[in-house]
């Protein structure tokens, strides 16, 4: 079923703006910094139960940290589409001193500027949720049912930065209550990460390593009594810039482009003596059709074969499982699903200038879904992933307005015949 020039007039004229912006407005107001979610997920709660979902529920993945979830019934056997995302941001760190004495100045007051509502989390990614519980709330305004179930799961610790967070347990939890059958497994879902109104079918894969490379200092004067850690780390660092180069002549993805290393920080070196131990950290990409276990064992070969002195010794930990222990898979699914292109065609209705098929240029959690379930996921939302997590974080009104009448036709057409 298309996307029809009388559906998008009709959902225009019902949408109430300025409530819109409320809600918007409130979700930012509410602060939910990874670990402190919980605020934030008890407003969520609210709205759905306004909308008429049944089975809101607050479940704890952790202690005082819950995810929220419920669902509202469509009109027919359209399946079931799950809208997903994040409830936690990233801190706050800066920003009052950054904004001291402007209207910017408090992180959560979401001013609206030059057309533009500032704060922490706006675009990452509470415009996005706002946007589909609005758009649910439009189609409620509009008498339109929706043929589909539309299944809602705001979950929490998607963010990395703060201590003992940031690994994935919120959607860890709502997967396994998936599979268990708890909840409804969905034929389709969009996780609202930032895109602009573009949708993005691929995404890259990751993973952190932190190398430590060991060896005994001595005093400057007895160099010959010391084994240089530092030498060694050139060498090593050396051994991984070529590797990098390696990875990027081997393979390049149409969506998400080239795979490599990227060197993040390194620490090392001794007071008047020999350095005994440097420590590195490194992000290594992948793209859709790499495996984390083959990155992880070229990545390893390439390090212990840099020619490093007898009596140098290499650890290497990998810090930032998600979906798979040493880091977070790629993830790909057909851009000509009916799904996605449906998608596209809602948002060009509204947007011309919008709904290309791009890979996402960042990590986030669709491929639980994608791998793990077997659901095919997509990100399309509101916002622009290169202002969020600074001190710069804001989003354009009327993008936001759009991605709700973007959002309201497609969820009116999702599953119809």
């Amino acid at each position: 079923m298309t996307i029809d020039t009388g559906l998008i007039q009709t959902l225009e004229a019902a949408l109430d703006k300025n409530a819109a912006l409320d809600l918007l407005r409130r979700a930012v107001g509410t602060p939910s910094i990874t670990g402190t979610e919980a605020a934030f997920a008890t407003m969520l709660a609210a709205e759905l139960t306004s909308l008429g979902a049944e089975a809101v529920t607050l479940t704890e993945f952790a202690p005082g940290r819950p995810n929220v979830r419920g669902l509202l019934k469509g009109a027919g056997s359209g399946g079931t589409l799950l809208l997903t995302g994040h409830t936690d941001t990233v801190h706050v760190r800066g920003w009052a001193e950054r904004w001291a004495g402007t209207e910017r100045e408090s992180p959560f007051a979401a001013p609206i500027i030059d057309g533009e509502m500032w704060g922490r989390g706006v675009g990452d990614l509470k415009a996005g949720i706002c946007t589909v519980v609005a758009a649910a709330r439009l189609l409620a305004t509009a008498g339109i049912k929706p043929p589909s179930d539309l299944f809602f799961a705001f979950i929490g610790d998607e963010e990395s930065g703060e201590p003992g967070s940031g690994i994935s347990a919120g959607f860890k939890a709502l997967v396994e209550e998936i599979e268990a059958g708890r909840t409804p497994k969905p034929d389709f879902a969009i996780y609202v990460e930032p895109t602009q109104l573009n949708i993005y079918a691929a995404q890259l894969g990751f993973l952190i390593c932190d190398i430590t490379v060991s060896g005994r200092s001595a005093y400057f004067g007895v160099p010959e009594l010391g084994i240089d850690a530092l030498k060694a780390s050139h060498a090593i660092l050396s051994a991984l810039f070529a590797h990098s180069a390696e990875l990027e002549r081997r393979a390049l993805h149409d969506l998400v482009g080239h795979p490599f290393v990227l060197v993040t920080a390194f620490e090392g070196g001794g007071y008047i003596a020999v350095p005994g131990e440097c420590r590195m950290s490194l992000i290594l990409k992948l793209i859709p059709g790499e495996t984390l276990d083959k990155a992880v064992a070229d990545l390893e070969a390439a390090v212990r074969g840099a020619p490093v002195e007898a009596g140098i010794s290499i650890s290497l930990a990998y810090p930032a499982g998600r979906d798979h222990e040493f880091g977070g898979t790629p993830s790909e699914i057909s851009q000509d699903l009916p799904a996605v292109r449906l998608l596209a065609e809602a948002v060009k209705a509204v947007r011309p200038d919008r709904g290309a098929i791009e890979g996402a240029p960042y990590w986030s959690e669709a491929p639980f879904l994608i791998n793990r379930l077997g659901v095919p996921a997509v990100y399309c939302a509101p916002g622009d992933i290169r202002v969020c997590h600074t001190l710069e974080e804001r989003i354009s009104v009327e993008e936001y307005l759009d991605g709700i009448i973007v959002m309201a036709a497609f969820l009116a057409r999702f599953g119809g015949r």
